[in-house]
């Protein structure tokens, strides 16, 4: 039976950011995944000032032109975007130390005699760690998640392509973009393009849902950027590679349990962005040495990981951010443009802080109060169906900016 100090279940880059710093601190890792390490397929951005020092120089391209299109005109960000080079991210975490990779999945744990875990693979493996750390994704194997009203996802589906003429403008990058050339954008969820000049005849381009319950599907996600792309006389001379993205975006800060959960299978995706990894970049040497101190002192190490990765004053913030959540569900599709336009209206300090993973509920609340002053009319009334909905969160947010 293998035997290690921390058993982390889950190949994406929290899980193997947090194995890495783990290793790095001397404690026998073992990580377990269905596939051996390979480059992270997913396409992760983040804004460049959220990385930790220490991946910085590892993205495949970083934009200073970022544009949000909330109606005709572009409103400029004014603050540096990076596209990660998921295989130099996986090549510098990998080279933080040495641990045992294994190919497999977990089907269960169990507590074990000697008061460590014994995991069962899928295919009838066994093995024997002292702490167990999930850090499978959103499906969170061992320790479910709670969604209030059940889970609003975020979907997107996107490719890599050649174009003939730039579907944006070259050297920049589209954070967010509401314009609706077609008329299919016209109809259903409002939807918008999220894009990036690769270089050369190559961009990304994704129609995003960002927060909808139920979510468009992946067929009428590719049919909307098809018709954008089409009908701004931008169609694609051809695809590399395709992208489809489904997450949920409302967790609730998590009940701490006897398996630590670690990214987002531990809630830690950003409700309103849907941001995750610099996060969990972020996190993972905090994590790590509280988990190795818990363990050199023979005290409960997963108690100490949740209260690393979960305090009092994040659990706080998530509230106020869920009642954001709640807003944008709120909100009609003729109403998130100008919600958005209010929003980046804000200074960039404000809708930076709002976006970021561990701005205090004192601050998010005051710079909510902030939006709801500068929101259109009828933005504003929604806004305020939304607290009066929700009477806990609501609560909770005025509560918060009070005591700010």
């Amino acid at each position: 039976m293998n035997r290690s100090d921390v058993l982390v279940v889950g190949g994406g880059p929290a899980g193997t950011a947090l194995a890495a710093e783990l290793a790095a601190l001397g404690l026998d890792v073992q990580q377990l995944a269905p596939h051996g390490p390979r480059p992270f397929p997913a396409t992760y951005g983040a804004w460049l000032d959220e990385l930790p020092a220490s991946v910085q120089d590892g993205t495949q391209a970083v934009w200073t032109d970022v544009r949000v299109y909330t109606g005709a005109a572009p409103t400029p960000l004014l603050r540096p975007y990076a596209l990660l080079d998921n295989a130099a991210l996986l090549r510098r975490l990998r080279g933080r130390a040495e641990w045992r990779w294994t190919q497999g999945a977990a089907l269960c744990a169990e507590r074990a005699g000697d008061g460590g875990w014994a995991v069962q693979g899928t295919q009838g493996e066994r093995w024997q760690t002292r702490l167990v750390v999930d850090a499978s994704g959103h499906g969170a194997l061992m320790q479910p998640l709670h969604f209030s009203g059940g889970p609003a996802p975020q979907t997107a589906y996107g490719v890599v392509a050649r174009f003939a003429r730039p579907p944006i403008s070259p050297g920049s990058m589209s954070w967010m973009d509401y314009r609706t050339p077609a008329p299919e954008l016209r109809r259903g969820e409002a939807t918008f393009l999220y894009a990036m000049h690769l270089g050369g005849e190559r961009y990304f381009v994704e129609e995003t849902s960002l927060i909808a319950r139920p979510a468009p599907s992946r067929a009428e996600l590719r049919g909307r950027l098809l018709a954008r792309l089409g009908a701004q006389g931008t169609p694609p001379l051809s695809i590399e590679s395709e992208e489809w993205v489904a997450f949920p975006m409302n967790a609730a800060a998590p009940t701490p349990g006897p398996v630590l959960a670690y990214g987002a299978a531990a809630g830690r995706v950003h409700p309103v962005s849907g941001f995750q990894v610099a996060g969990a970049l972020a996190d993972a040497p905090r994590v790590a040495r509280a988990l190795a101190d818990a363990l050199a002192a023979g005290t409960d190490a997963a108690a100490a990981g949740w209260q690393a990765l979960w305090p009092p004053d994040r659990h706080a913030a998530r509230r106020v951010q869920l009642l954001g959540v709640e807003a944008l569900l709120a909100l009609r599709r003729d109403e998130l443009p100008p919600f958005f336009g209010a929003f980046f209206g804000l200074p960039p300090a404000d809708w930076s802080r709002f976006l970021a993973q561990d701005t205090p509920a004192e601050e998010l609340a005051r710079i909510m109060l902030r939006l709801f002053a500068q929101a259109p009319g009828r933005v504003r009334l929604r806004l305020m169906q939304a607290a009066l909905g929700h009477p806990r969160l609501g609560a909770a947010a005025l509560g918060a900016a009070l005591r700010g």
